[in-house]
């Protein structure tokens, strides 16, 4: 394990989500006294990042290029998932990405009216990734079409701080086992590291226990959960500072993996699975780089490394079908 190449514009790292889009991400997930599908989420989530990431690669002179971030989709389809400007490519520099987005869709945020209450603010919300939920789990052609996009991008940065996947799902593959599909993508390398494999399972039922960060697969609840640790990342001693900062306890076998997370989990692992200590951050900060960014109340959320048996997934069937098994 190296994953201490310095991360500049001559030498970019690279993000690449893998994300569910299947029929059953419709299904709506609690938020406080409200709820939200699960694929509008993960699309703000994603969108909010994607803010974020270009402000802070924001210096006096514009956004530079210390990234190339992709999004590819799998549900109906399989496929580059950017919408606007940049749809159809597959690694993107953040400088173009923050340049076009689709489109800023109108929101409102409650903010503190100065006398103790609460009022609505209209606030504008840059759009690169769009909810899609439709067809089935296509997880192993998805990873495979990862696997021929981080070759190429490897090829062109031999040298750089490996690639990071992170791979966002609510159900089990429906063209077969994709064991092998999710273990090639960690075995591309660079000369510095394999490529990195966070894998996300989302939970829309709200009494269902999150698993966070776990180093066994002996208490997970069956096959499919086993896969998604086994495939995926040991956490790298600085992914494991940041999860200390999130309150989760981890130890030298602990993998980049969580079951049955809410929206506010999501969140959290993107933000320990994409946040490297080794930017070359140098210059002033831009200051007027994008629009506000959203706020977003996290309310805390356990480390867990159990789950019931009422919350266990459905029993897993590789064997492929049309349908998303829920």
């Amino acid at each position: 394990m190296s994953y201490e190449a310095e991360i500049s514009r001559d030498n970019p790292s690279c993000f690449l989500f893998l994300i569910d889009q299947s029929a059953s991400m419709e299904d709506e997930i609690p938020i406080g006294e409200e709820t939200q599908q699960l694929a509008q989420g993960v699309a703000d989530s994603i969108n909010r990042w994607l803010q974020e990431l270009s402000i802070k690669c924001a210096k006096s002179e514009g956004v530079r290029n210390y990234y190339n971030i992709g999004v590819i989709g799998y549900g109906k389809d399989v496929g580059p998932s950017f919408v606007g400007p940049i749809a159809g490519r597959e690694l993107i520099p953040i400088s173009e990405i923050a340049d076009n987005p689709a489109r800023l869709d109108e929101r409102t945020k409650k903010v503190p009216d100065g006398a103790g209450g609460l009022v609505e603010q209209s606030i504008r919300i840059p759009v690169w990734f769009d909810p899609i939920a439709k067809g089935g789990t296509p997880m192993c052609r998805a990873a495979g079409e990862a696997k021929q996009v981080l070759e190429s991008w490897i090829a062109e940065h031999p040298d750089s701080f490996p690639p990071t996947v992170i791979h966002i799902t609510d159900g089990e593959s429906t063209d077969g086992n994709p064991t092998d599909r999710l273990n090639a993508l960690t075995s591309l390398s660079t000369s510095d590291g394999n490529v990195m494999l966070f894998n996300i399972h989302l939970s829309a039922n709200p009494n269902a226990t999150p698993v966070s960060f776990s180093d066994s697969p002996d208490d997970l609840p069956d096959a499919y959960s086993k896969m998604l640790f086994e495939t995926a990342s040991p956490l790298t001693p600085a992914m494991r500072g940041l999860a200390k900062e999130h309150s989760f306890e981890t130890s030298e076998g602990s993998r980049c993996f969580v079951l049955n997370a809410d929206l506010v989990l999501l969140v959290q692992a993107i933000d320990i699975g994409t946040r490297p200590s080794n930017v070359q951050m140098e210059g002033p900060a831009r200051e007027d780089t994008a629009v506000e960014v959203e706020e977003q109340e996290e309310p805390d959320v356990a480390s867990n490394d159990e789950a019931t048996d009422d919350e266990k997934p459905e029993e897993t069937d590789w064997s492929g079908g049309d349908e998303d098994l829920r």
